[in-house]
C-alpha cells in the first residue's frame, strides 16, 4: 500500500507486517479533521475535505483515535 506515502507531508507513517495482518499508521495529531471509512477493498481517508482511496488486499478495519489513522488489513 505505498498509496499512504500521498501522507507524508501531513502525518509521521508506519508500517507492521505480522504474520496474517498488515498494519498501517499515520498520525496526523489531535484537532486535524480527518475520517475514515471502509468500502469493499477500499479504505476512503479524507483529511480537511480532500478525500483519498486505498485500495487493500484483504479484508479492512480502519479507524481513528487521538489522529491517528490505523488501517488493519487480513491478509
Amino acid at each position: 500500500m505505498s498509496e499512504l506515502k500521498q501522507f507524508e507531508d501531513d502525518a509521521a507513517l508506519s508500517r507492521h507486517e505480522y504474520d496474517d495482518t498488515l498494519v498501517l499508521a499515520a498520525d496526523f495529531g489531535p484537532g486535524r479533521n480527518v475520517s475514515v471509512d471502509v468500502l469493499d477493498d477500499t479504505v476512503i481517508v479524507v483529511v480537511a475535505g480532500e478525500q483519498y482511496d486505498l485500495d487493500v488486499d484483504g479484508a479492512a478495519q480502519a479507524f481513528i483515535k487521538n489522529g491517528v489513522l490505523t488501517i488493519e488489513v487480513d491478509r
